[in-house]
């Protein structure tokens, strides 16, 4: 990386986390999610940061059925290997589950660039519908924050995006383990790309534990 794609990569960043920071602001659910698709095109069409220049994503209607608060259960910490599309799996650890309408995910605090609270998701309508490698919720190292509400994590599906490798595949990116994958079909957040990438099928295996 140069010094160019570095101050790029930054400003990015800057701007996904203050878009981020509008969506826990807002009161309005709905008009926070349509401000959050809007932030997203601009960055997708210009900004040399984009897994696909031009691109616009697209998603789901709007549904409130899929704003959920999710309990944290602590769990013992466990090191796991997520699988990726790159070469290398991800490290993180396993710390607590999140409990919300009769389901449950793992979440992750990763360990590499910087850490932050990690949660990918799968479901019913992978490769089909959305990217076969999954979907992501939360990635608060790079500003996927979505906050919390009353002691709760704040779950808005509606948010789920994909991961920069579903455009491109000079993005290594880790895909959520069949762990997380929920037993229902998620029509809410983005959908698959017109013209994009599936894992390979060793990319999906999971997650290995190091513990």
């Amino acid at each position: 990386m140069d010094a160019r794609e570095a101050l790029d990569l930054l400003d990015w960043k800057r701007r996904v986390f203050a878009l981020y920071a509008e969506v826990r602001a807002a009161a309005d659910p709905e008009a926070a999610w349509e401000r959050w698709r809007a932030g997203r095109a601009e960055l997708f069409r210009a900004h040399p940061q984009s897994p696909r220049p031009g691109a616009v994503p697209d998603y789901f209607p709007y549904d409130p059925a899929w704003r959920l608060l999710a309990d944290v259960v602590p769990a013992p910490p466990e090191s796991r290997q997520i699988a990726g599309s790159g070469p290398e799996p991800v490290t993180a650890t396993r710390f607590a589950f999140a409990r919300f309408a009769g389901h449950e995910l793992e979440l992750f605090w990763l360990e590499a660039y910087g850490g932050g609270l990690f949660l990918p998701f799968r479901d019913g309508t992978n490769g089909t519908e959305t990217y076969g490698g999954g979907r992501y919720l939360l990635d608060t190292v790079k500003g996927a924050d979505l906050g919390t509400d009353g002691g709760r994590l704040a779950l808005d599906f509606n948010f789920a995006y994909n991961p920069s490798c579903a455009y491109d595949p000079r993005w290594a990116c880790p895909l959520s383990p069949p762990a997380n994958k929920l037993a229902v079909a998620v029509r809410a957040g983005e959908k698959k790309p017109e013209v994009g990438l599936e894992p390979t099928a060793s990319s999906l295996q999971g997650t290995r534990s190091t513990s």
